[in-house]
Parts: structure tokens; C-alpha cells; sequence
């Protein structure tokens, strides 16, 4: 366990914005988090795990930790659930592949995902119907300030849409260092709502799915529309879907007869801000180094060596717009560091 001065992060954020850390360290075991806790917890930290949800815009004055525990097992099962602890280092989408080799399922619809496995509850990432809550049973984190470990159940996560505890009363209070979910052996319960997903399937002939194949589908998908952060420098999707009144949209909706919606609730409608996004006209947009992907418009991308603070105010006009447009506002889901 060595500590680094004044460290470059751009090979850990896969944005490819380049920053420096004022001090850098790998976290390899939870004994090593405990001592570096114990002797730093009192100064400026900085929580670092895959780097696939944040934008920086300014170097860390800050000692940056970047949680790298490793290791997956089988904690419990029964004839048809599984419960897996994954460490917080391991990467999403390896995570997911594992669990496919196995058969265990209820987590193919988040298939390629970028990100690690200690980031996943703190955003409840969600695609294609699921959210990570459907399958969460619990995950164990440690106090910055004591390094005591707590285990914290779905219920006390507070699971919202991309919102929990972590990024609200406890930020910056805990560090999750594994994380369990209960999966199914047999009986999966297959999610293929999403139109995209039905046409992937019936574009290659199936018609009795499995969760390889759902995980396939949703790999294509996301393939064909999101561009790889190892040749694009992205965060996947910046903003989240804004949520508003069914009143609202019904007034919207006369003057964009073509807006799609997905039902929330009686009173509650979801609105896709890659719609609206390329609606205002930003999809493909390029400014200099930096703008809107082509071929998915909730991606804003590096295709060089942008600054953070470019990227920040592309994302600034784009919400400006779409609030003057739509009156609807659009919120990152991508963390401005």
C-alpha cells in the first residue's frame, strides 16, 4: 500500500478528462482501507471506483482512494435463488458475464453497463426495466470517521431513481465495500418490455429467450447506439429521464404530438431526455474536442483532450435549452466533481 503524489487520473475516469490527484493510493484489501481511514479520515478524501459516472473539472486537492478489492463467491442457495457477494472493485459488466457462465439470473438487462460493482448501489443503475433494487439484498460499507463495517438491507437504502442513501443522507459518510444480491437459478423472470429488446429478438430469430440472449440483445443494443469509452472518451447516459405531472405532459404533448412517454403512475409521466435533447437539436453536435454522440443524444463525449469545464458548460446549454423549449428540467446523472 504506497501513497502517490500528484497523480494524473486520466486512466481512471473514462471520460479521458486529464486531472491530477494531489495524493493517490490503491485500496487492495479492507484491512488497507481501515489504516488508510484511520490515519487520514480527518483530511480531504476522495472516493474513486471505476470512474465511469463523474466529470472532472478541476484537479483533487484531495487524497484519492481507488477502491480495488476483488473476489466473488456464493454466499448462500437454495433449488432456485443464489445470493453472490461481489467486492466493490470488481467491474459491472464482468460481474454480469460471471453470473450469465453460471445461470444465475436477474441481472442480464444491465448487461455492459460501465462502472464497478461498489459504485452500482449508490445509483441504483438501472436499464431496460431493471434496476439494480429488483435483485439488491444487501451491502456492506465502511464509516470514513470510526472504520466500523454496517450492513445496510434494501430497505435501508433508500432506492430511488438513480438516488439512494449514499448520494443523499449518508454522502460522503460511508464506503461500500461488497455488495449481495439474491439471484434465480430457475423460473427467470425475463424482462423484454422494451420494444428495442423484442425487435433484437425477433431480428435474430428467437422466440423463447433466454438470459443469455436478453444479455446479448441488450450488448447489441447498447453497442449500436453508445460508444466504447476506450475510443470515445463518455460517461454513458449524462442525464437522467426528467419525470413530470401527467397534467404537464398532456399540455406538452399538444404542442409535440410525437413526444414518447413511459406511465409512472396516475399522476406521474417519464419523458426521454435523449428525445428531448435531440429534438432542440444537439444530437451530433460537435464543439471543437468535445460535444453530443451521434448516434445517442443523452451521451456527451471527449474526442480528444476536452477540459472537464468544457464538457460542464455543454451540458449547461443543452439544460438551459431544453428548460426554455419544454419548460422541463433536465438533471446530470453524471457526478461534476
Amino acid at each position: 500500500m504506497t501513497i502517490i503524489n500528484n497523480t494524473s487520473l486520466k486512466p481512471f475516469n473514462t471520460f479521458g478528462i486529464e486531472a491530477k490527484a494531489q495524493s493517490f493510493c490503491n485500496i487492495n484489501s479492507i484491512k488497507d482501507l481501515s489504516i488508510v481511514l484511520k490515519e487520514h479520515h480527518s483530511n480531504p478524501l476522495f472516493i474513486l471506483g471505476g470512474g465511469s459516472n463523474m466529470l472532472l473539472t478541476k484537479d483533487i486537492e484531495a487524497l484519492v482512494l481507488h477502491i480495488n478489492l476483488k473476489g466473488i463467491e456464493v454466499v448462500s442457495e437454495t433449488e432456485n435463488t443464489v445470493i453472490v457477494k461481489a467486492m466493490a472493485g470488481e467491474n459491472w459488466h464482468n460481474f454480469v458475464l460471471w453470473c450469465l457462465q453460471h445461470n444465475y439470473g436477474g441481472i442480464e438487462n444491465l448487461s455492459l453497463i460501465p462502472g464497478n460493482i461498489g459504485t452500482a448501489p449508490i445509483q441504483n443503475i438501472g436499464a431496460y426495466g431493471v434496476e439494480l433494487k429488483d435483485v439488491f439484498l444487501s451491502c456492506e460499507a465502511m464509516n470514513i470517521k470510526d472504520q466500523s463495517l454496517k450492513t445496510f438491507n434494501k430497505s435501508d437504502c433508500n432506492f430511488g431513481y438513480r438516488e439512494s442513501i449514499f448520494k443523499q443522507d449518508l454522502k460522503g459518510q460511508y464506503i461500500i465495500t461488497s455488495v449481495n444480491l439474491e439471484l434465480t437459478k430457475t423460473n427467470h423472470q425475463l424482462h423484454t418490455d422494451y420494444g428495442v429488446i423484442r425487435n433484437e429478438l425477433e431480428a435474430n430469430g428467437i422466440k423463447a429467450p433466454t438470459i443469455q440472449d436478453i444479455s446479448n440483445a441488450v450488448i447489441a443494443i447498447r453497442q449500436s447506439k453508445l460508444p466504447d469509452p476506450k475510443e470515445i472518451g463518455n460517461s454513458g447516459s449524462f442525464f437522467k429521464n426528467p419525470i413530470i405531472s401527467t397534467e404537464d405532459f398532456i399540455k406538452l404533448e399538444q404542442n409535440f404530438p410525437d413526444i414518447p412517454s413511459y406511465k409512472i403512475s396516475d399522476t406521474a409521466v417519464k419523458v426521454p431526455a435523449g428525445w428531448l435533447i435531440e429534438k432542440a437539436g444537439f444530437k451530433g453536435k460537435r464543439f471543437k474536442d468535445y460535444g453530443v454522440h451521434n448516434k445517442q443524444a443523452l451521451v456527451l463525449v471527449n474526442y480528444g483532450n476536452a477540459a472537464g469545464k468544457d464538457i460542464l458548460e455543454l451540458a449547461q446549454l443543452i439544460q438551459s435549452t431544453i428548460q426554455r423549449l419544454f419548460n422541463i428540467s433536465i438533471e446530470t446523472e453524471v457526478n461534476i466533481i
